[in-house]
């Protein structure tokens, strides 16, 4: 069931990338995830979207930011009803990382000059089954597992519901957080803090809403059933479950797909 906004936490990729707009408090997220020191951020960007031809398929990166020597992107992930191998992680996080370089090429710099970069993927499950922690991925030849490529790429999945005993306490009270909202350390207290501003931010509220009614799950609903009716209800059954009343959800189905009066109050029948 679709979450209304008031409901949202840190663990839902809206907010994740809301509260992580806040630079300062970005930064010390990708500290405790790196276990190192993060540059000052040149600038956050939150659902920044990649096409580079008209029919080319767009991506969208939950959090994609730099500093002078490296670009990062951090994806929040829940296995919405899938199985981890249907998520495609490995693939997608190879599709990131050559979308982060070709827009630094684009940019007109030089291949010499692409930052390194780091894809984390922060997972409310075990994306490989083997309750590591983490998963840290760099390329190594295959001949010497000590000789690496040192391309200046790494993949790291983070698997929040481990529990391994060599978790770093601030990266443990991180996954707790992330899995239960209990507050631990700082760091945590920062990010309830931001959560809880971000629940009263109105501008924020009317953004989700715009993106929950344009998801691609309305439209897939609407392609396996073969007919418009399938979006209509996808529409319906989301503003039902954000709260709008009848009559709100009418006006938003009518203005949406042009619908007449006769029409909105049969599918409002069949699907409320």
């Amino acid at each position: 069931m679709t979450k209304r906004y008031e409901e949202l936490t840190i663990a839902d990729d809206f907010m994740f990338g809301k509260v992580m707009e806040d630079k300062g408090l970005c930064r010390k997220v990708l500290e405790c995830l790196l276990e190192k020191p993060v540059g000052r951020l040149e600038d956050v960007q939150t659902q920044r979207e990649f096409r580079y031809t008209s029919e080319g398929k767009p991506i969208r990166l939950d959090v994609y930011t730099r500093d002078r020597k490296r670009i990062y992107d951090a994806e929040m992930q829940n296995l919405n009803h899938q199985s981890p191998e249907s998520l495609e992680l490995p693939r997608r996080s190879r599709f990131y990382q050559s979308s982060m370089d070709m827009d630094h090429l684009n940019k007109g710099n030089s291949y010499r000059e692409l930052p390194e970069g780091r894809v984390l993927f922060i997972c409310t499950f075990d994306p490989f089954g083997l309750g590591y922690a983490k998963y840290s991925f760099q390329n190594l030849c295959t001949e010497d597992k000590k000789l690496y490529l040192e391309d200046g790429t790494e993949k790291i999945f983070y698997n929040c519901v481990s529990d391994a005993e060599d978790i770093p306490e601030n990266l443990r009270e991180l996954y707790e957080y992330i899995k239960t909202g209990k507050v631990g350390g700082n760091l945590t207290r920062r990010i309830a803090q931001a959560v809880e501003r971000a629940r009263r931010n109105e501008v924020w509220r009317s953004e989700y809403m715009k993106e929950l009614l344009h998801d691609e799950d309305v439209r897939e609903e609407g392609r396996a059933e073969g007919r418009a009716e399938g979006e209509v209800k996808g529409t319906i059954r989301i503003c039902k479950d954000f709260g709008l009343s009848f009559e709100e959800t009418v006006t938003r189905v009518r203005e949406m797909f042009q619908l007449p009066d006769n029409e909105v109050q049969r599918d409002m029948k069949l699907y409320w």
